[in-house]
């Protein structure tokens, strides 16, 4: 049992907790990165692109932390074992797990030729999550301090949207997916006290909207309760109190951070 806190002190600082987040050398991933190093944490990088996470893992080192780039394909069950095994020789213990790596589709799913882009989305968004729990979790059991593991979901895990203008059939099944994995890997975990939670994110600067024309980001913001997209920053300070003591009592939960998007359909 994680003990609740007893007053203000240290209730937000993850100073020296060892960090990994998967996709974390760019977007939402960079900036959870960021956020558990400038507070005080090592962070592990865990990518496809070894040479973007390399430079982001070095530039991370200005914080202080032991930062470090691990190359991965969450998709594969052997490469995330192998990084696993990496991360746990460099730190000695892993304290929390970003699920962040995902990727997404604009595809029409009978035109999705043999399902190539179903299995893509899936593979990455929702087995991703799977191979890094089964190949990190068991260290952090063993290493009997507890924990935290934190997926990155989306709104598009709780709605369709606008699924005729951008239909994304394995990107929002495999977002619902993944919420009701933390759910059930919160009771299986946390007789060992690791929590597991999800963060929702809405529209937020990334580059899952890089494409966008200016026209839709507008109408996007003005339709948004809060009208402006989110900041990856943003939703690594929500990462940060998650693993942070302040959190210790929150598991199976899924944070949306949405600016208000879902109220608005």
């Amino acid at each position: 049992m994680i003990p609740p806190i007893k007053d203000m002190a240290g209730a937000f600082s993850v100073k020296g907790l060892n960090v990994v987040v998967t996709g974390g050398n760019r977007g939402i991933g960079l900036g959870i990165s960021k956020a558990f190093a400038q507070s005080g944490a090592n962070v592990a990088i865990l990518c496809r692109n070894e040479e973007s996470g390399k430079k982001a893992a070095d530039e991370l080192k200005e914080y202080g932390g032991i930062c470090l780039c691990v190359q991965c394909d969450a998709s594969s069950l052997d490469s995330a074992k192998a990084a696993a095994s990496k991360v746990i020789e460099a730190f000695g213990a892993v304290d929390v797990l970003v699920n962040n790596a995902g990727v997404s589709t604009v595809t029409k799913f009978l035109e999705d030729r043999d399902l190539a882009e179903w299995h893509r989305v899936i593979g990455t968004n929702l087995h991703g999550p799977a191979n890094m729990v089964y190949a990190l979790a068991p260290h952090m059991v063993k290493a009997g301090k507890g924990g935290s593991i934190i997926n990155i979901s989306s709104i598009g895990g709780q709605t369709v949207g606008n699924s005729k203008a951008q239909p994304m059939a394995p990107y929002n099944c495999s977002k619902a997916a993944l919420n009701q994995l933390t759910r059930y890997l919160a009771i299986e975990l946390g007789d060992y006290g690791i929590r597991v939670n999800a963060v929702a994110p809405g529209p937020t600067h990334s580059d899952l909207d890089k494409d966008l024309p200016p026209s839709a980001l507008a109408a996007i913001e003005n339709n948004m309760p809060m009208h402006r997209f989110g900041e990856p920053i943003e939703i690594g300070a929500l990462c940060v109190f998650l693993a942070s003591p302040a959190g210790c009592q929150i598991t199976g939960a899924v944070y949306v951070h949405d600016g208000g998007m879902l109220l608005v359909g």
